[in-house]
């Protein structure tokens, strides 16, 4: 699949609505795009929006995929 401007622009909103319909994590309805769609992850991660970025760093580190981040305020 080529990621067009149309395509790039619905690509989050098709992770959104998956994740809404079956209620997996934001990881997995990536991942399963993926590979419907026969596309590397690395390539579908350039077309994510910030917030669904942010949503999988919470989900890996809430399973110790990825170390957990502390915010301090000085």
């Amino acid at each position: 699949m080529i990621f067009t401007e149309e395509s790039k622009s619905s690509f989050s909103k098709k992770v959104e609505d998956y994740v809404a319909s079956t209620g997996c994590q934001y990881m997995d309805a990536v991942l399963k795009f993926c590979e419907d769609h026969n596309i590397e992850p690395e390539v579908a991660a350039k077309y994510l929006t910030k917030p669904i970025k942010e949503k999988i760093m919470v989900e890996g580190q809430e399973i110790n995929l990825l170390p957990k981040t502390t915010s301090k305020l000085f």
